[in-house]
C-alpha cells in the first residue's frame, strides 16, 4: 500500500539567505514554499524587516570570511559565535523538514544544523556566481541532498549538481517612464564611491534628471540631494517602475529587479582591492551582464558620465530571471517530504 502525498500545510520549510539577491532568489521561488508552513532566516537588513512583516522571519548576524582578510578576525569570530548558537536555537526550535538555502556566509550554520536535525538540505548557489565557486557553495555542498547551480560553467566544480539557468530576455515594450534617476547601494553595505560620484554628476550638471539616492545605513549622505540610507523592497520596486536611469552597485539583485521594470541600468562593481566588498564577484557579474547587453558599466566619475549619455539615447533591454524549471524541481523534492514527529 502506497504512502499517501502529505498535507501541504504540514510540511515546514526553513528559507535561509543573507540580505540582497539571495533573499530574492527565494521570493522569486514563493509560489512553491507558500502552499507549505515556512519560516525566514536571514540578516536585519531593509529587506530583512520587510519580509518581516509578511512571514515569521529570524534573524542572525552579518559575518563573512572577507572580515578576516580586512583586518577584522577576532570580530568575525565573534558573530560567527553568535551566528552559529543562535542558528542551533532557531533551527532546533522549529525543527523545519526541509531547508532551502540561496547562500551566504550568514546562514552556514543554519544549513549545518539543518542537517544535524535531519532536515532534508538543498542548497542553491548564488546566481551571481558565473565562472567559479562561492566559499558558501564550496562548504554548503557537502551538507546538501540536493545541489543546484544556476550556469553551466559551474557543473564542473559540482559533479553532483543539477544546473538551472534561470536568465531569460524579456520579449515586451518598456514601461513609461519620468525622469528620474535613482541610485541603490543594495541592502547591506554602504557604498561612499558610488554615492560620491553620482554627487559628483549631479553637481556638475552631468545629471539633468531629478535623483534619488539610497546609500546604506551610516553611507555618505550628499547635500542639496534626496537621499535616504533605507528604503522598503515594496517601496524600491515602485520606485524602479518610475526611474528612467538607475545606478547601482554590482549584485544580481539590483541589477535583475531594475532590469525586469526597463530601467537604463548602470552598473558600478565594488571592489575588494578598495575595501569595498570581500571579493571581486560584483565585477564577473557586472562584466557578464554587460557582454549580453544588458548594462552600462562605470567605475570612475569619467565612465559615469559617458555612460549617462549613452543612457538617454540607448534602447531599454528588459530581462528577468526565470525560475520555472527549479521550482518544479523543488515541488518535486517537497512532494517525497514526510512531516516530522512535532507535526504529528
Amino acid at each position: 500500500m502506497g504512502e499517501s502525498t502529505p498535507e501541504p500545510s504540514r510540511i515546514r520549510i526553513c528559507l535561509a539567505a543573507s540580505g540582497g539577491g539571495h533573499v530574492r532568489q527565494l521570493l522569486d521561488l514563493e509560489p512553491v514554499w507558500s502552499r507549505y508552513d515556512h519560516f525566514f532566516v536571514t540578516e536585519d537588513t531593509a529587506l530583512g524587516r520587510t519580509l518581516e512583516g509578511r512571514h515569521r522571519t529570524h534573524f542572525v548576524p552579518h559575518f563573512a570570511w572577507g572580515q578576516a582578510k580586512h583586518g577584522a578576525p577576532l570580530r568575525m569570530l565573534a558573530l560567527a559565535w553568535t551566528s552559529f548558537f543562535r542558528s542551533a536555537r532557531i533551527i532546533l526550535s522549529e525543527r523545519p523538514d526541509l531547508i532551502i538555502s540561496t547562500g551566504a556566509g550568514a546562514v552556514i550554520f543554519a544549513v549545518l544544523w539543518a542537517r544535524l536535525s535531519g532536515a532534508r538540505v538543498i542548497v542553491v548557489e548564488s546566481f551571481a556566481r558565473f565562472e567559479k565557486p562561492s566559499l558558501f557553495g564550496r562548504m554548503a555542498s557537502p551538507l546538501a541532498h540536493d545541489l543546484i547551480v544556476q550556469s553551466a560553467k559551474l557543473a564542473p566544480f559540482y559533479p553532483r549538481a543539477r544546473v538551472f539557468d534561470p536568465f531569460r530576455p524579456l520579449d515586451k515594450a518598456c514601461p513609461p517612464k519620468r525622469e528620474l534617476l535613482f541610485a541603490t547601494v543594495g541592502a547591506t553595505l554602504p557604498f561612499d564611491r558610488m554615492v560620491d560620484m553620482v554627487a559628483q554628476a549631479a553637481a556638475d550638471g552631468s545629471i539633468t534628471e531629478e535623483v534619488l539616492i539610497q546609500t546604506g545605513e551610516g553611507g555618505r549622505r550628499p547635500a542639496d540631494l534626496d537621499v535616504r540610507e533605507t528604503i522598503p523592497f515594496e517601496e524600491v520596486q515602485e520606485i524602479l517602475r518610475e526611474a528612467r536611469i538607475v545606478v547601482c552597485h554590482g549584485g544580481t539583485g539590483s541589477l535583475i529587479t531594475a532590469l525586469r521594470e526597463g530601467c537604463q541600468v548602470i552598473a558600478v562593481p565594488r571592489l575588494e582591492e578598495l575595501g569595498e566588498h570581500y571579493d571581486n564577484h560584483q565585477a564577473e557579474i557586472t562584466d557578464a551582464f554587460r557582454r549580453r547587453g544588458l548594462v552600462l558599466e562605470a567605475q570612475t566619475p569619467e565612465d559615469l558620465r559617458a555612460a549617462l549619455a549613452e543612457a538617454r539615447v540607448r534602447t531599454p533591454v528588459l530581462a528577468t530571471t526565470d525560475p520555472t524549471e527549479l521550482r518544479d524541481f523543488l515541488q518535486g523534492r517537497i512532494a517525497g517530504l514526510r512531516p516530522r514527529g512535532r507535526h504529528a
